[in-house]
C-alpha cells in the first residue's frame, strides 16, 4: 500500500532531516512543498529524492505565509498523486503507530482492511521547560523529554486519509469554486475549512483508535521568537487561520516548567489524559 505524507515547508532546516528519516523508516513516502524556503530546507530534502521523496514543488511566498494558499495546493495534490492514502502532516511533527508492534504504514494498512478510510492522531506538544530551556540542536528528541496532549476538540488531528475518487459536486459547488478560488473542478478532500486539522469528504468513516503524534513545536524560546513573531501572516488569515501563532508578541513568550509537563519515558507510554486546550508557550489573556 502507498502513503504519501504531503508536507509544506519554510526555513525548516531544525526539523527536515528527522521528519524525512523517520517517514522513511515508517514506510511513508513524502512530497514537499517548499514556501521559498531560505536555509539548508531544498538542499537537505534533495539527499532523499532516491530514498522516499517522491516530489518537491515551489509554492511562491511573495514576503508572507499564505497558509489557505498551501491547503488548496494540498487538496489538488491529494487528487494528483497516484497513492493509496495520504496525510496532511508538518515537518515538526512525528507521527506513530498506535503502539510501537507496527511501523505507521503497516498501521494505516490494518485500518485500511478493517474498511475505516480516515484517522486521528492524538498531539503530544513537546516544548523546552525553563530549567532545561535549550534543545537547538539534531538531537533534539533525545534531549526534550516533556510534554502535554493537547486537543482543543475530538477529532483534533483527522488528517490521514484513504484516497477518495472525484465526484460531481453539483454546479452550486463547482461554480462557487471558480468564483472564489479561481479554479476549474472542486477537489475530493476539503482542508481549508479546519485549517488543515480536519479532512471532510463524503462518506467519512474515522477508525475508532487514535494515531500518536509528538508535535516539536519550537526547540527554544529564540526558536520560538523568530518563528513567530519575526514571520509575516497573511492580514487575511490572521483572525481565523492562526490565531496566537499570527498576534504573540515578543514579551509574551513563556517556557513552561517541568512541573506543567508530564516527562517522556516511551512512544507507548504517552499519556492522552486531561488534554489541554491553550498551549503553554504563551501567556493566555
Amino acid at each position: 500500500m502507498k502513503i504519501v505524507a504531503i508536507l509544506a515547508s519554510y526555513n525548516e532546516q531544525r526539523f527536515i532531516r528527522a521528519c524525512l528519516e523517520h517517514y522513511f523508516h515508517q514506510g511513508i513516502d513524502v512530497y514537499l512543498l517548499d514556501n521559498d524556503s531560505t536555509d539548508d530546507t531544498l538542499a537537505i530534502a534533495r539527499e532523499y529524492l532516491d530514498r522516499n521523496v517522491i516530489g518537491i514543488e515551489r509554492i511562491p511566498r511573495h514576503g508572507m505565509y499564505q497558509w489557505q494558499k498551501i491547503l488548496m495546493r494540498k487538496e489538488q495534490l491529494a487528487d494528483e498523486i497516484e497513492a493509496d492514502w495520504l496525510m496532511h502532516a508538518d515537518p515538526d511533527e512525528i507521527r506513530i503507530a498506535p503502539n510501537s508492534t507496527q511501523t505507521l504504514a503497516e498501521a494505516l494498512q490494518e485500518v485500511d482492511q478493517k474498511g475505516y478510510n480516515a484517522v486521528n492522531f492524538m498531539e503530544y506538544t513537546f516544548l523546552p521547560v525553563r530549567e532545561f530551556p535549550e534543545h537547538d540542536n539534531a538531537e533534539f528528541q533525545k534531549t526534550m523529554r516533556w510534554y502535554y496532549p493537547f486537543a482543543q476538540r475530538h477529532p483534533h488531528r483527522l488528517n490521514a486519509w484513504k484516497k477518495q475518487p472525484r465526484r460531481w459536486p453539483g454546479a452550486r459547488k463547482f461554480l462557487s469554486e471558480l468564483v472564489h478560488n479561481r479554479r476549474w473542478g472542486v477537489p475530493s478532500v476539503n482542508l481549508r475549512d479546519t485549517g488543515g486539522h480536519v479532512i471532510q469528504f463524503e462518506g467519512i468513516k474515522p477508525y475508532p483508535v487514535d494515531f500518536k503524534l509528538k508535535h516539536y513545536i519550537v526547540l527554544s524560546l529564540e526558536h520560538a521568537i523568530q518563528k513567530y513573531v519575526k514571520k509575516a501572516f497573511d492580514p487575511k488569515e490572521i483572525a481565523g487561520s492562526h490565531g496566537w501563532r499570527a498576534t504573540a508578541k515578543e514579551h509574551e513568550f513563556l517556557l513552561p516548567s517541568e512541573s506543567q509537563m508530564r516527562f517522556y519515558k516511551s512512544d507507548d507510554e504517552l499519556d492522552a489524559s486531561n488534554p489541554l486546550v491553550e498551549h503553554l508557550l504563551v501567556q493566555q489573556n
